[in-house]
């Protein structure tokens, strides 16, 4: 970017009647970053890198703080911060203005914090005694001023996968608030949490598309202890660490740009672009350690909050539908995604094959991962056009409940690092939640990692992994929005038609007819 370029950039943002100070200040200093050389890469990732065949979410050129951040909020809480000057916190209210100060504090891409904490286990030790009234009094106004000092629907809380009065309350606020920020993740075992919890949950998404439902026990058994949490949007990661970057590679690119039959691409043309994003990431891992060196200065890192060895790195893939429907052209087959099987199982064919490339690609400073990358099913950004979300079925041609379960089911179990279907279910099942919660106990049966539905009928709309108000979107255009999350989801509803979602009746499906009576 030429020094021309640069002033007529940032003149339009300063310019910018719809952002506000924050948002201006927040693409300005991109902007300078933008203006820096970028790290060394190969002339082959290079060229795949302008061509957006591999993406790097346009982080910036120079990386100077990793994208997520999940400290240890219980480990600060317990240890208080020199940084901050705050000693640990001996009541709830205490507690809660730690926390909120400590917010201020933690970098990510978005600039503002993506990880809360698990709120509903870190307060724990602060309402013995506490009244019902008092909990929910002092919640209530935490949850007003998140929303309104961090103004980001990718500002991402955690709850679950016990019950306890600290749930409970949460649940009962956001039915009332009904506020964008925070985006919850709600973690469900089998074996722990009770249908009524899962059940209020599900009421509560009738009326504010949150939480997002996510199966404790799978994630469990990849990050080997409960110390994870899913972030920003769908996006898991080990607690007290996070991801350096996320780069992903677009399929359906590399499925235009390849030249032979299937078995081809799989030999030759995907294992070379896999390789090209592995390369972009590792460029820009090693210059956020090596020469921003955030991990020697940044206070969370001094005080134990976060730790190296707890970092990975995310690989992202996105446009799968449209890369599967390419290949089975070129065979001279009618199949698409998502709607045949043939295709359905072409696409866990190189769900797997990009898996398996990436557990045997060495990353430094990975050892969040032992050294790898973790896979993500990344959920699109705003100027993605024409091109599938992560491993979405499209938008517009998703099949009935069951099916569309069946489909994605076994891609689910690759991604670690979190993957999202988004399932728009009929207004009907508000008479009958038990329903809902029935579902999403069987989609977890089925190996679903996540599970994010909602209502066509409330007034917020699920534009990734994260949420907007539907008023706020309708007034983006001439007023501008608080919310920054705002700038993306009314590029998403306008690219992406993600108002456009098949709407989804809550069925019964029978495996097997009933023997005669």
């Amino acid at each position: 970017m030429n020094n021309e370029e640069f002033q007529v950039r940032a003149r339009a943002v300063v310019n910018d009647p719809h952002l506000t100070f924050h948002q201006r200040r927040h693409y300005l200093a991109g902007l300078a970053e933008e203006a820096l050389e970028y790290p060394a890469l190969s002339d082959e990732a290079t060229e795949a890198l302008n061509k957006r065949i591999i993406c790097d979410m346009y982080e910036g050129h120079a990386p100077y703080r990793a994208r997520y951040i999940l400290p240890d909020y219980a480990k600060a809480l317990r240890n208080g911060s020199a940084f901050l000057e705050l000693d640990p916190p001996d009541s709830l209210d205490d507690a809660l203005n730690f926390l909120l100060i400590m917010y201020t504090q933690v970098p990510s891409i978005t600039g503002y914090p993506v990880y809360l904490g698990d709120l509903d286990k870190i307060l724990v030790p602060y309402v013995d005694g506490v009244s019902d009234d008092h909990l929910y009094r002092s919640l209530k106004r935490f949850w007003i001023a998140i929303d309104r000092i961090l103004p980001d629907a990718f500002t991402h809380m955690d709850l679950g996968p016990r019950d306890g009065r600290i749930i409970r309350t949460i649940f009962r606020i956001e039915r009332e608030l009904l506020q964008v920020v925070p985006n919850l993740t709600f973690k469900v075992d089998p074996t722990i949490t009770p249908d009524a919890l899962i059940e209020d949950a599900v009421e509560t998404v009738f009326e504010t598309a949150k939480p997002h439902f996510v199966n404790h026990p799978l994630m469990v058994r990849d990050f080997g202890d409960e110390k994870y949490a899913a972030v920003s949007c769908y996006n898991s990661l080990r607690i007290g660490g996070g991801s350096h970057t996320l780069n992903r590679i677009n399929l359906k690119e590399v499925a235009l740009v390849h030249d032979g039959d299937t078995e081809t691409f799989f030999s030759e043309t995907l294992p070379h672009y896999v390789e090209l994003n592995a390369q972009l990431i590792e460029a820009r891992i090693r210059y956020l350690v090596e020469e921003a060196r955030f991990y020697d200065h940044d206070f969370l890192a001094k005080e134990g909050l976060i730790s190296l060895d707890r970092f990975s790195a995310m690989y992202g893939v996105f446009g799968l539908a449209e890369c599967i429907d390419i290949l089975m052209a070129n065979a001279g087959k009618d199949g698409r995604y998502g709607r045949d099987d043939e295709a359905n199982a072409l696409s866990h064919r190189l769900v797997r094959a990009i898996a398996d490339q990436v557990a045997d690609r060495p990353m430094p400073y990975c050892e969040g991962n032992d050294g790898r990358c973790m896979l993500h099913s990344q959920s699109g950004i705003d100027v993605d056009l024409e091109v599938t979300a992560g491993t979405r079925i499209p938008i517009g041609t998703e099949p009935s409940m069951y099916e569309h379960i069946a489909c994605v089911a076994p891609l689910h179990d690759a991604f670690m690092a979190g993957v999202s279907d988004i399932f728009h279910v009929e207004d009907t099942a508000r008479r009958n939640p038990q329903a809902v919660v029935d579902i999403i106990r069987g989609a977890f049966e089925e190996g679903m990692r996540d599970f994010t539905f909602n209502l066509n009928t409330n007034g917020f709309i699920r534009i990734t992994g994260y949420l907007v108000r539907k008023s706020d979107v309708e007034a983006f255009s001439t007023e501008g929005g608080r919310h920054s999350s705002t700038v993306f989801a009314a590029g998403s509803v306008e690219n992406s038609h993600v108002l456009d979602r098949s709407t989804k009746r809550v069925l019964v499906r029978e495996h097997h007819t009933r023997p005669p009576q």
